[in-house]
C-alpha cells in the first residue's frame, strides 16, 4: 500500500488508464491493487485475496455484467476522461454500480455462477463491442481450463474450480473504499454479548442493494469456521485496519 501511495503522477495516470478498460484492464488493476496476504499467525486465518485465476474470474464477472446489465456500464469516453485524473477513487465512483453487481454475482451457488458465466461468454463472443468480444473468446478458453478435471497427489481427479473467495475479498475491499466499512484481513474484537468478547479477523462482507456492509464474515481466533456478525458486533482494534487502497 505504501508503495502505491508513493507513485508519481505519471504512474498513477498509467494505472488508471488501464483500470478504465473494462473488462481486462480493471480486472488486472484490482488484482494488483489488492495483492495476496495472510491472516495473523495464530488467528486460524490462512491466505487472503488469493487464488490462481482471480484476475480472469473478475474479468468474467465484468463480462456477465456487460451482457446482462449493459446499462450499468459507464460511457467509455467518461472513463477515459476520469482516468486522466490519476485517482483510483474517482474511477471507483464511476464504476461503482458495475463493481457492486460483479460482487453480487459471487453470492450465487458455484454451479449457478459457473453456468451464468458460461452463458454470458457465449453471448459476448458475438458482441459488437470488439473489446468485449475478444476478451470473451479468451475467457471461454480459460474457463474450460479452470473447470477441466486434474489429477491430485493420490491420482484422484479433482476440479480446481473458480477462485471465488479471493475475488470476493478483492471486491469487498474495493467497495469498502467508497462505502466505508472494514476490509478482509482487519483485526477486530467481536462482541457476542456484553460480557463476552474475543479477537477475530474479518474475512468477508455481506452487502445490501446500496450503502456499507450489512454484515461481516469473521473468523474468531483459533476457531475452525467463520461466523456472521453485524457491523455493531465488531470493534476494530487500534492500528489494525487492513485496507490496501
Amino acid at each position: 500500500m505504501e508503495r502505491r501511495e508513493r507513485r508519481s503522477f505519471e504512474a498513477r495516470v498509467s494505472d488508471t488508464r488501464r483500470a478504465a478498460i473494462l473488462p481486462p484492464g480493471r480486472a488486472q488493476h484490482l488484482v494488483e491493487r489488492f495483492p495476496p496476504s495472510r491472516g495473523r499467525t495464530g488467528s486460524g486465518v490462512g491466505a487472503l485475496y488469493h487464488g490462481e485465476g482471480r484476475q480472469d474470474l473478475l474479468a468474467m464477472l465484468y463480462i456477465v455484467v456487460a451482457t446482462e446489465s449493459p446499462g450499468l456500464l459507464p460511457e467509455v469516453g467518461d472513463l477515459a476522461w476520469i482516468a486522466e485524473l490519476g485517482e483510483d477513487t474517482a474511477l471507483d465512483t464511476a464504476c461503482a454500480e458495475v463493481d457492486r453487481e460483479a460482487r453480487r454475482l459471487l453470492d450465487q451457488e458455484p454451479l449457478a455462477l459457473w453456468s451464468g458465466i458460461q452463458e454470458a461468454l457465449t453471448v459476448a463472443e458475438r458482441s459488437v463491442d470488439g473489446q468485449i468480444r475478444q476478451e470473451a473468446i479468451r475467457q471461454t478458453a480459460l474457463l474450460s481450463t479452470m473447470m477441466t478435471p486434474r489429477l491430485g497427489y493420490a491420482d484422484e481427479p479433482y476440479v480446481p474450480g473458480l477462485p471465488v473467495t479471493g475475488a470476493r475479498q478483492i471486491l469487498d475491499a474495493l467497495l469498502i473504499v467508497a462505502d466505508d466499512g472494514h476490509a478482509p484481513g482487519t483485526r477486530v474484537r467481536l462482541r457476542r454479548t456484553p460480557d463476552d468478547a474475543g479477537l477475530a479477523t474479518i474475512t468477508g462482507a455481506t452487502w445490501g442493494s446500496s450503502g456499507p456492509p450489512v454484515g461481516y464474515l469473521v473468523w474468531p481466533d483459533a476457531a475452525t469456521a467463520p461466523l456472521l456478525a453485524s457491523p455493531d458486533d465488531v470493534i476494530v482494534l487500534a492500528d489494525q485496519e487492513s485496507l490496501p487502497r
